[in-house]
């Protein structure tokens, strides 16, 4: 399937949100229309590999009957179905029983059949607790079925998910279903309904574009950028991840280039935005086994994986991508005064946690790693516990570069906001400045980066990314290597516009040279008025 067909399946099924929802809050139907999506994809590919497991016992059916061919099988061989649903654990690492396939539950949405709620229901506990032993339990534990906002009555709401499914069904019916089609129609619904969420989206969602740079950005080479890609990543973090779309963005950025992905590890506080994460990595064909998604609290680091004490067995991550909640206010404590994550620099402010967050990713990155993190500007600049914390990672050299990046291109705040790219391998001994706040395009609510595909087009994105891998001494008005000595005599302020400004120099005026120009003009006006004023008198007429 091309690009286009994957993007137009996105906005069939986003019109179809549009429509259906109503007076729906659109981060309640959100939940709605992405878990039936996930279970069209989980039912597609298990109903495939049943096919392979199954050959040519493997029920076929007519066109007109609309029997679930997995329904006959079990009715027809019940002494075979335990042999034959661990096999399929083995294999695909989850079971679907018949009844809740999204072949079944579509045609009883189809038909209007009044039992189509209570299969649902018993249809996402089965997946919970039973199809993925413990490792998805809880992943529709948001989903309300019986919430009054689909209808006040049982009947009501049964008749609303009919018709949310069989749109569902029908929009989706000339769509391939393979996990890069889905997943990318996924992809696409998150970000139309961060949209719509304003400053909310910020929990769950950072803008493809920038998740692109960051991406790019720790997949190359640590040390030398410039070679390129990495061939391998064995561990990939996220401390607050959302969705999982910029690890998802980091994986496929890595594989695109013929590289590979060990693991990837995501942490996320919101339990509902953790449900969505763990749903994007099965709809992306991640199994189970090639991620792991944690529900908790990054700055109380709550997750047993990260609680190592002994250094030698301490988690390492090859790359660290992470866009945490701007300033969050926080309880920093004697405690935490002490842990292993921030003794040796101090504690953030109460006020602001952003260098916690930073603190936590970094603590855990490998010593050939490379961090990107989305942080506001006031990380740069401002005083007290911050300009302590800053001047340790400068002066240990490592903060590797700082990029500015225009106002308006999230949805969760309106402010300029920057990416500190931080390594503990760093063999520059100075920093390098981007300062892209004027590289955009304008937008009605958002700005944009520009993407342009053709090489003679602007390309925002790709300009960033390029700067940073070839690192130049100096790009007039954007960017600038920046030795440690300036750093320091700026008392280590990081503020992008003290390193690389974007104003215009103003034109100097030579006064001696334009008192010269005026004075020649002066001298021919009154040259040329005396001429004038001989061809009136000859005339008879009046002077000037």
């Amino acid at each position: 399937m091309t690009n286009k067909d994957q993007q137009q399946l996105g906005k069939t099924l986003w019109n179809i949100a549009n429509d259906l929802r109503g007076a729906m809050n659109a981060d309640d139907f959100r939940d709605y229309m992405l878990s039936f999506l996930f279970l069209r994809y989980l039912s597609y590919n298990y109903e495939e590999a049943a096919k392979k497991e199954l050959g040519k016992d493997y029920p076929n059916l007519p066109e007109t009957d609309k029997t679930t061919p997995l329904s006959v099988w079990y009715a027809s061989n019940k002494d075979e179905v335990e042999d034959f649903e661990q096999q399929m654990r083995r294999k695909v690492h989850y079971v679907i029983e018949p009844a809740h396939l999204w072949s079944n539950i579509s045609e009883m949405a189809r038909t209007q059949n009044s039992e189509l709620l209570v299969t649902l229901e018993s249809g996402f506990r089965y997946i919970e607790n039973e199809s993925f032993e413990s490792a998805f339990q809880g992943l529709f534990s948001e989903i309300n079925l019986n919430s009054e906002k689909l209808g006040k009555t049982s009947a009501e709401r049964n008749k609303k998910l009919c018709t949310i499914i069989q749109k569902i069904a029908e929009g989706i019916a000339e769509f391939s279903a393979d996990s890069d089609t889905l997943g990318d129609a996924y992809e696409y619904l998150i970000g139309e309904f961060a949209a719509g969420s304003g400053k909310k989206a910020g929990e769950f969602y950072t803008p493809q574009q920038i998740s692109t740079i960051l991406s790019e950005i720790v997949t190359l080479d640590s040390q030398e950028p410039k070679t390129g890609k990495k061939g391998k990543l064995d561990k990939v973090f996220d401390m607050a991840c959302g969705s999982g779309s910029l690890l998802l963005n980091v994986r496929k950025r890595i594989k695109d280039a013929g590289g590979s992905v060990g693991k990837i590890y995501g942490q996320e506080k919101n339990i509902t935005t953790y449900n969505l994460a763990r749903m994007n990595m099965l709809l992306h064909g991640m199994k189970d086994t090639e991620f792991e998604i944690f529900h908790g609290d990054t700055l109380e680091n709550q997750w047993d994986v990260l609680n190592e004490m002994n250094p030698s067995k301490k988690t390492e991550f090859d790359a660290i991508v992470a866009n945490p909640p701007f300033s969050l206010r926080w309880e920093p404590t004697d405690t935490l005064a002490e842990d292993f994550r921030f003794k040796s620099y101090g504690l953030a402010p109460k006020s602001a946690a952003d260098f916690a967050f930073l603190l936590h990713g970094f603590h855990f990155l490998g010593k050939e790693g490379t961090m990107a993190i989305i942080l506001p500007h006031g990380v740069l600049f401002r005083g007290g516990a911050e300009e302590r914390i800053r001047t340790k990672l400068l002066k240990d050299n490592h903060i590797d570069t700082v990029i500015g990046l225009p106002s308006n291109l999230f949805y969760s705040t309106s402010i300029p906001v920057c990416i500190l790219v931080l390594k503990k391998c760093k063999k520059h001994d100075d920093v390098l400045f981007i300062n892209a706040s004027e590289h955009y395009e304008k937008g009605k609510k958002q700005n944009t980066l520009r993407d342009n595909e053709d090489i003679d087009q602007p390309n925002d994105i790709r300009k960033i990314v390029a700067t940073y891998q070839f690192r130049p001494e100096y790009i007039e008005r954007y960017a600038r290597r920046v030795s440690m000595d300036e750093i320091e005599k700026n008392a280590y302020n990081l503020n992008i516009s003290r390193y690389v400004s974007t104003s215009l120099d103003e034109v100097k005026i030579d006064l001696k040279e334009v008192n010269a120009k005026l004075t020649t003009i002066n001298e021919s006006i009154k040259t040329n008025t005396d001429k004038h004023n001989e061809f009136l008198k000859e005339l008879g007429l009046p002077t000037i």
